[in-house]
């Protein structure tokens, strides 16, 4: 018998960490492109095509580096998001983006944004709790994703 298939392992991370806004990333870096696997709002962030992956002080830390990047105002992420007024069009005023390893590379992100202050510390250790817990599904849905 089979697993969850990759869209329902995605809809569970989203049910346990919430958010008004939630979209998973998978990365291809050897040909440098990152891919909108899951999201919560087809309309404004379809899950599309590829797109190169940005060079810059986000994608250092998130996927170069594996470590959470916080922002609870938008004045926070909107050096980092060029589509930071989509965002806030949308209610959100804050983003946590989680990155996701296996074989000690970053293979992808779970982003979580919702409205202003959003993200205190708690909220931020429970929620990467959460996508710790679902470890190697998280892991095997974005590599069955990948472009």
């Amino acid at each position: 018998m089979s697993g969850p298939s990759p869209e329902e392992t995605f809809r569970a991370v989203h049910r346990e960490t919430g958010g008004r806004l939630f979209t998973v990333t998978v990365l291809d870096r050897a040909a440098g492109l990152a891919r909108r696997c899951y999201t919560s709002h087809p309309d404004a962030y379809p899950v599309s095509g590829t797109k190169p992956m940005a060079q810059g002080a986000w994608t250092e830390r998130v996927i170069g580096r594996g470590e959470v990047f916080v922002a609870n105002t938008v004045a926070e992420f909107a050096p980092y998001f060029g589509d930071h007024a989509l965002i806030e069009s949308l209610g959100c005023a804050a983003a946590l983006n989680i990155p996701v390893p296996r074989g000690g590379a970053v293979i992808g992100t779970v982003n979580v944004l919702d409205r202003e202050g959003a993200f205190p510390e708690a909220e931020v250790r429970r929620c990467t709790g959460v996508v710790a817990s679902f470890g190697d599904a998280l892991a095997e849905a974005l590599s069955a994703t990948r472009p």
